[in-house]
């Protein structure tokens, strides 16, 4: 089996989702993909990945993943990381598709049957955020000044007051963790250097109407997109032990483990950290100063799904749990189903119900199963999933090909 071609896939539907499908000589092709400047991602593909890929046999994944990562990518943690993982995720997909079996097959097999899910209370225009956005008012950053439909989470906590009927909503599906950001808001004021009292009780709101309406029933993990110093870190923390909450989620950048560290310290509450990581060496750094208590990171970025199983066993060394990474993309979706499946030690996978119940369908053929709170990946050969004819022959997808 040799690599024919390398192609690219985007559109302004989505804009921040770029796909890769490496096509073979026998007939099968691997899908891939990752999150943020597709542009970027896909010329990087084109110009690095590609003259290296064509004419070699997908199946020698260790191999790929080596030269691309080090000789290629150099380790990067940018648009080479993100090439690097769409276009390894297409090979364990080919790779699967080859010997005729599940991406979980491929991993070893089994643990489990399925995954308890949480939900990120995002809305259906959350997506369509970039970068572009950066430094605008909340509502503007994070879509919710977009045209809404089902599942408008995002709004139903935020805007509209509506935290604990969204809750309610959740519990009916089966679903039992859900995710909420409502301190994001204040951080642009001081660029997260400091958060007054008024803006605590404010960003609590939410918070205690999910206890009042359905007590402990529903776990809340926070999520605090790295916005925070320090100093408003811990106390933005200390505000929310009342709550009990699942986890704290990068509550400062991911750019020191040891200030990490202190903040783990400060709390008994876990921390969580973090999808915005690429490679295990990274990782290794925040285990080793015990900064991290729930290991997150997202396949389409951490650099595929071979990096992503090496830091799934390094946590496993170090007594943690992994909760694989999901507001981004379908595929990105199904392949932490099959990472979740075939792990000893993972915890939940993220999901987004107005996108996997919204546009993920819109994309592909076949998605993981999400019944009664828990999701289960497709039984297909390979990631268990393709994109869709239909999809493919969109008038506004840009596609661009590499070929011997």
């Amino acid at each position: 089996m040799k690599v024919t071609a390398v192609e690219t896939l985007s559109t302004p539907a989505y804009p921040n989702v770029l796909w890769v499908l490496v096509h073979t000589d026998d007939g099968l092709s691997g899908l891939g993909e990752t999150f943020f400047g597709p542009e970027a991602v896909a010329e990087h593909i084109h110009r690095a990945v590609a003259p290296y890929l064509l004419g070699e046999d997908p199946r020698a994944i260790e191999r790929h993943h080596s030269v691309l990562g080090v000789r290629v990518s150099h380790r990067s943690t940018g648009v080479e990381a993100r090439g690097l993982s769409a276009v390894d995720i297409a090979l364990w997909d080919l790779y699967g598709q080859s010997i005729g079996l599940p991406l979980f097959m491929c991993l070893g097999g089994p643990v489990r049957d399925r995954i308890r899910l949480y939900n990120t209370c995002a809305g259906p225009g959350y997506y369509t955020h970039t970068p572009a956005t950066a430094g605008t008012a909340f509502s503007a950053a994070w879509g919710l000044s977009e045209p809404q439909g089902l599942y408008d989470d995002l709004s139903a906590w935020h805007r509209d007051g509506q935290a604990g009927g969204l809750a309610q909503s959740l519990l009916e599906m089966g679903i039992t963790g859900m995710k909420i950001w409502p301190f994001d808001e204040f951080a642009d004021e001081t660029d997260g250097q400091y958060i007054t009292q008024a803006q605590l009780e404010r960003g609590l709101r939410p918070f205690r109407q999910i206890r009042e309406a359905v007590g402990d029933r529903m776990e809340i993990a926070v999520e605090l997109h790295s916005r925070w110093s320090l100093p408003a870190a811990i106390r933005i923390a200390g505000a929310l032990e009342e709550i009990h909450p699942l986890w704290y989620e990068d509550p400062i950048r991911m750019d020191d483990p040891d200030d990490l560290a202190a903040f783990a310290r400060s709390t008994n509450v876990p921390t969580a950290a973090s999808e915005t990581l690429a490679g295990r060496y990274a990782f290794r750094k925040l285990l080793e100063r015990n900064a991290v208590g729930v290991v997150i990171f997202d396949p389409g970025w951490i650099g595929g799904i071979s990096e992503a199983r090496r830091v799934v066993a390094l946590a496993e060394t170090y007594h943690r749990p992994v909760a694989p990474h999901d507001c981004t993309g379908p595929v990105v979706f199904t392949v932490g189903s099959h990472l979740c499946a075939a792990s000893p030690n993972a915890m939940l996978q993220e999901g987004v119900r107005a996108y996997y119940l919204g546009w993920y369908g819109e994309v592909l053929t076949e998605l993981p199963a999400v019944v009664d709170g828990h999701v289960t990946p497709p039984n297909g050969a390979g990631l268990g999933a393709a994109l869709r004819p239909e999809f493919r022959k969109r008038e506004d997808v840009i596609a661009r090909t590499s070929r011997i």
